[in-house]
Parts: C-alpha cells; sequence; structure tokens
C-alpha cells in the first residue's frame, strides 16, 4: 500500500488553492470583521440580583415568620429567653440598634446576623455562628411568599460567560439570606464573583462599593469597561454612572415605586413585565 507523500495535497484542498485570489482575499476580511464583532464593549458585568435576575415577595412583618423563628431558637437553644414570638422579636430589633454605628452614614449597610446571634445567648463559638445562620434562614423562608429565577436569566449569564466576559453579583442584600437563596435556586455557580452589601458594610448607590467591585476585577482605572444591570435608577443606573460605568435599566415590577419604565441615563431601558426582556441584551451586546 503506497503511502501519499508527505507534501501532495487532497482534492479539496487543490480546489481551495485554485480559487482566484480576490475571492480568497474576501474570506479573509470577512472573518477579519467577524472577529471584529465578536470583540465586545466590556470586560465585567455587574447584575443585581432581586427584581434583576430574581423575583422575590417577602413580609417581614408575618407572624408566622417569627413564630417560626421563635420555634427555631427553642429548639437550638432551649434557656434562651427569646423562646416566644414576641420576645424574639423585641430582642432582634434591640440588638439591631445596638450594632448600628453612631454615625453609619446614608449607605451604610447593617449585616443581620449579629442580631440572629444574640437569641441564643446559650450557644458559643463555631456552634453559635452555625445556629445564628440557620435562625437567619428560617426565618428567610418563613417570611418568602415568592422566590423564582426570571425566564432566560441562567442563559444571559451563561452566554455572557461563555463570550469571555467576567459576570459579577453586586447585590444590596444580606449574605445570610442571599447566599442560602443562591445555591437552592442554582446561582452560585453563574457568577466568577459575588459581592453582597451585608458583607462590605456599604450599599449601593455608594461610589465606595462600585469601586470596589471594580477595583477586585481590575477596572478601576477603566469603569467604562464595566457594565451594571439592575432594576434600580437610583441605585444601580445613577450609581454606576456617576463612577464612569454604563448600564443597562430593567423595569420589573419590584423596581422602586415611582420608577419610570425607562431610563434615559441608562446606555438601555429593557420592558421587565411580567419578565425581563434578557434578549434584547443579548442582541446588544452579544451579536
Amino acid at each position: 500500500m503506497r503511502r501519499r507523500a508527505r507534501g501532495n495535497r487532497s482534492g479539496r484542498q487543490r480546489a481551495a488553492d485554485a480559487r482566484p485570489a480576490e475571492f480568497r482575499g474576501v474570506r479573509m476580511v470577512a472573518a477579519a470583521e467577524a472577529a471584529a464583532t465578536r470583540s465586545l464593549p466590556y470586560d465585567a458585568v455587574f447584575f443585581d440580583l432581586y427584581g434583576t435576575l430574581v423575583d422575590i415577595r417577602t413580609d417581614e412583618g408575618m407572624p408566622a415568620a417569627w413564630n417560626a423563628l421563635a420555634t427555631a431558637i427553642g429548639t437550638a437553644d432551649p434557656t434562651s429567653p427569646y423562646r416566644a414570638a414576641e420576645d424574639a422579636r423585641d430582642a432582634f430589633e434591640c440588638a439591631m440598634a445596638l450594632h448600628e454605628p453612631a454615625a453609619p452614614g446614608p449607605d451604610y449597610e447593617p449585616d443581620v446576623l449579629p442580631a440572629y446571634r444574640a437569641l441564643l445567648p446559650g450557644l458559643s463559638g463555631a456552634e453559635g455562628d452555625r445556629a445564628a445562620r440557620a435562625l437567619a434562614w428560617t426565618f428567610r423562608r418563613a417570611s418568602t411568599l415568592l422566590l423564582r429565577l426570571y425566564p432566560g436569566a441562567r442563559d444571559l449569564l451563561s452566554s455572557l460567560r461563555g463570550a469571555g466576559v467576567r459576570v459579577v453579583l453586586l447585590s444590596n442584600a444580606q449574605s445570610c439570606y442571599t447566599r442560602p437563596e443562591l445555591a437552592s435556586l442554582r446561582l452560585v455557580g453563574a457568577f466568577d464573583r459575588m459581592i453582597i452589601s451585608s458583607e462590605e458594610g456599604v450599599r449601593k448607590p455608594s461610589p465606595l462599593l462600585f469601586r470596589r467591585a471594580l477595583a477586585l476585577e481590575g477596572l478601576n482605572d477603566h469603569p467604562n469597561r464595566a457594565l451594571m444591570v439592575g432594576n434600580d435608577i437610583r441605585c444601580d443606573i445613577l450609581g454606576a454612572r456617576a463612577v464612569g460605568m454604563d448600564a443597562v435599566y430593567v423595569h420589573t415590577a419590584i423596581s422602586p415605586a415611582g420608577d419610570p419604565p425607562t431610563c434615559p441615563e441608562a446606555a438601555l431601558s429593557l420592558p421587565g413585565e411580567p419578565n425581563p426582556d434578557y434578549h434584547i441584551l443579548k442582541k446588544r451586546f452579544l451579536t
């Protein structure tokens, strides 16, 4: 059996080489133009969570939620004096007040977890910390009326990451509520980084939080290479614009009352009821 010489070419290759040079040149130009088109304008996209990717309704005043918390306290620490719902609520609110700094500032974000920890005086160390997180999650679940991922949200995040864009969660939220919710929605692995205001001590629209997020992505000197997507004009859109970032506004049912359907300061405004139209964002930035 004779082997083809190393320098021999297939018939398909010879046919391609036989094409006119101008035809091959056109193909090369087209390929270059396609590559340029795929060059995205942003290195990172920061997403708000609630009202942007996730729909949620909560009622922290529900008696059932405080009853559930009191029951959980009694189970975790039978010696706790806060095993009745009214006592638990009073102690929680008192603990929150005690942990607030003297001059918190307009964008200060408290962490509610120490207040849950204060409800378990009979526990110490790591055991007490774990039990406090369990209390927080018990109360959150009991006070949540609706929690759902907007249709298309997971695909949007996946498409951005697949295109080489860093996807960052930048949320005004309580970590002890939000991290378990992200796990329950199977969203933990959807982000390259998660920045939650209660862990930072400051909330949007503070420039400090936006600049901290930009620095973590190596974009502090290039804020125009980052995009913010959110449903709150003051916190998400104006906050991002104040540090030089572009922003996409998503008007959903849980946007702040009074926020209009579109925002002139945003690079793009998306309709969001009953669900955000992420296809417009994908078409604008991924095609």
